[in-house]
């Protein structure tokens, strides 16, 4: 499945090189193309601070049976190869996991593939959620500033779950068991770990929409 997405993102990006009236492309990836990797927090040559210049490993989603993550993982590579040297201008959104009025109900198979390994974000921090129509209009928005500034790779979040009752609600939500034993700890504050962060959206969106960097909403999930 990872080696099809991997192809049908580079057919498309090849397609609207070929296409003289498309000279601009916002790609469509995933947070999960950022947030898998080493657990290195402590290690000064890798970040804590999880952005657009953060790519998931594909080895680990490999190891680790991650095959949404490593899909979406390879299909941004690819595109991003296939327009490389062309006239073409990409522009690639990586939302985290999509929520809205009953979104997850009419179409679940992507919310449960995007929580495999969810435990570990949760416990890591990088668990989040996007409103659907807030990445619709962060679609739009960076678009129009393509023939600005816009350009490279956007995270977009508007919520990070830290809650342990909140991670619960997303499992019942999508009808997923929780596994036996204990539930899972929240992030520790006190630990060094990974945080997210969608500074470089903030200049597309609007002035009065501040990055959401490690704040935390209260989210009602459908």
């Amino acid at each position: 499945m990872a080696r099809l997405e991997d192809k049908a993102a580079e057919l498309v990006v090849e397609a609207c090189v070929r296409t003289e009236s498309v000279r601009k492309c916002v790609f469509t990836s995933s947070l999960l193309a950022c947030v898998w990797r080493q657990n290195y927090a402590r290690d000064r040559r890798f970040p804590t601070t999880i952005d657009e210049n953060c790519w998931s490993d594909e080895s680990l989603c490999r190891d680790n049976k991650l095959w949404f993550a490593l899909g979406k993982t390879m299909a941004e590579k690819a595109a991003w190869r296939a327009a490389r040297g062309t006239d073409l201008k990409l522009v690639t959104m990586c939302p985290a996991l999509v929520t809205g009025p009953g979104l997850r109900r009419r179409n679940p198979t992507p919310s449960i593939a995007y929580l495999k390994g969810a435990h570990a974000m949760f416990a890591e921090g990088l668990l989040a959620t996007s409103n659907v129509e807030g990445v619709a209009e962060a679609h739009v928005r960076v678009y129009k500033e393509m023939d600005g500034t816009a350009g490279g790779r956007y995270i977009c979040y508007d919520h990070v779950v830290r809650r342990a009752e909140e991670f619960a609600e997303l499992q019942r939500q999508l009808g997923l068991r929780a596994p036996a034993g204990r539930a899972p700890a929240a992030p520790d504050e006190r630990a060094e770990r990974f945080e997210l962060c969608n500074r470089k959206l903030t200049a597309p969106m609007s002035a009065r929409r501040r990055c959401t960097y490690d704040a935390y909403f209260t989210v009602l999930y459908e």
